[in-house]
Parts: C-alpha cells; structure tokens; sequence
C-alpha cells in the first residue's frame, strides 16, 4: 500500500542507510551496525527500508553509533514529521470512494482486533447496503469527489466477510445519536437498525452503545479505529489522522475504555436500538 506516511519512512530510512555508509568510521555493513547496537540483522533492514517505524532511542543509538550524534535532532524531526500523517479527503478521493474503500478492506482483512468509536453514523463493517449509499452519496457531494457509489458499496459489503473469519474481534462503540441520524430515509434506517440488533451475540462482535442520558468521563470526540493496537485512524472532515507511535496508541486506547465505562451492552444494548427503532415514523 503505497500512502504519503509510507514515503515518508521510506525517506527516512533512506536517511539512516546514509548515515550508516558515510559516517566518520568509514561504511559499516548492515552487520557491523547490528552488533554495534546489539540488534537483530533484521532490525537494520526493516527500518532502512521503511517497513519499520523507528523509537526516539532507536533513533539515538543510530546516530550514536554510526559517529553522527548530532544527527539525531534531525532524525527525530523527521519522524515527528510523519508520526502523526495527515491524509486528505481531497487526495483520497480524487479517484472516488472505491480506492479508499479497497485500502480500508486490506487495513481490516490484515488486522485480529479492532476497537472502534463512532458518533455520527453506523460503523461501516455493520451498515446495509442501501445505509451504506446513502453515506456515500453525502460525502461524494460534500467532497465533490468522482460518483462511484455502487463500488465503493460493494467494497464495503466486502469487507463485513470480515466478521465471519474465526479469530476476528470488532470491539464496537457507538453513541447513541448515530442511531438516531437522519442520513438515509426512514426505512433505510430502520432496517439498519434491525441489520444492529442481528449482530448482538455474534461471536465477533462486541457492541456497545453509549445512551444520550450516560455519565460521562470524557466528552465525545470524533470517531476512530485502533487496528491491533498498531495503527489509529482518526477521522476529521477534511482529512484521516493515521498514528502509529506507541504513546498516541496508548492514549486512544485509554480514551476508548474510558467511553466503554459509559456504554451497555448485550441484552441492554438491544433495548437501546429497540427504543429507537420504535420511535421511528415510517
């Protein structure tokens, strides 16, 4: 998956092999350098080609031991740089919604556990297909983007195979406004509510909604998906927020026990979509 962040470390890896092969010692083999470090060859290879992000202490020792310590500030400029990698809707959907949807399906298929907040609509791994137009439709015309509506839906219908692959857990957080929202007519959306109450007890699935009337701890922020406890991708108006730095991951991973502590589930979270499935006027 070629994106703006994997270039990005790409670059920087780029950096650390000149680093390693014009230090003041003279080139270093990828060997050498592992044994100057006590690291695995493999190490070295990962993070010159950008198939590893670096820590600050990688980062130090690095510049350390190739006789460049005063290369570091540099290095850890660059990693601030795309430690936190904005990803605009303008660019993603230059080509339409199908091109993000098929980076999303290799994200998902790639991943055992994700933990998602949503506050404004159905998560996508559970929408319908007719729910899941009408999302599509709306933010073609907000992004004046490319009209691909019914590939970027069979996209996302195919990422829901997803929740039927053994060892696959969605850890699901929603609000219970995004039940409410008007995004779709009103028989589009009650059968996106019936489609919610279905999964309640699937193996793969645990689903939490948090009532308008909860306590909370925390206020409600924008939505987000922790894949793994690798990857966090935030999502904004104008653009996703991809992190993968431990303390970032570690962060959204407190604020999303913290929105868990607010929400219900099993049994009661089927009484939460009832009640609104019952106030809907078709």
């Amino acid at each position: 998956m070629s994106t703006d962040y994997q270039r990005a470390r790409e670059e920087l890896g780029r950096r650390l092999r000149e680093l390693r092969v014009e230090g003041p010692f003279g080139r270093l083999t990828g060997t050498q350098l592992a044994q100057r470090l006590g690291w695995q060859q493999s190490k070295i290879s990962k993070l010159e080609n950008g198939r590893q992000t670096p820590t600050d202490d990688d980062l130090r020792a690095w510049a350390e031991a190739t006789g460049q310590a005063a290369s570091y500030d540099e290095l850890r400029g660059r990693l601030r740089g795309f430690e936190s990698h904005i990803r605009s809707w303008r660019r993603q959907l230059a080509a339409g919604h199908r091109p993000v949807q098929e980076t999303w399906n290799t994200l998902v298929f790639g991943s055992r556990t994700l933990r998602v907040w949503e506050n404004g609509t159905i998560c996508g791994l559970l929408q319908t297909a007719d729910y899941a137009r009408y999302v599509f439709e709306g933010h073609a015309e907000l992004q004046r983007s490319p009209r691909d509506t019914e590939e970027a839906v069979r996209c996302r219908m195919k990422r829901q195979e997803w929740l039927y692959q053994p060892g696959k857990q969605l850890n699901l957080l929603m609000w219970e406004g995004a039940l409410h929202s008007r995004v779709c007519p009103t028989e589009v959306l009650t059968a996106q509510l019936d489609r919610l109450q279905g999964v309640v007890g699937m193996s793969t699935v645990n689903l939490g909604i948090v009532p308008l009337d909860a306590a909370l701890r925390l206020a409600l922020g924008n939505p987000f998906w922790i894949l793994d406890d690798r990857l966090v991708i935030a999502e904004d108006w104008h653009a996703e927020l991809w992190v993968d730095d431990a303390e970032t991951i570690a962060l959204y991973r407190r604020v999303w026990d913290t929105l868990a502590e607010s929400a219900v589930f099993g049994t009661e979270a089927q009484q939460v979509i009832a009640r609104v499935r019952r106030s809907i006027k078709v």
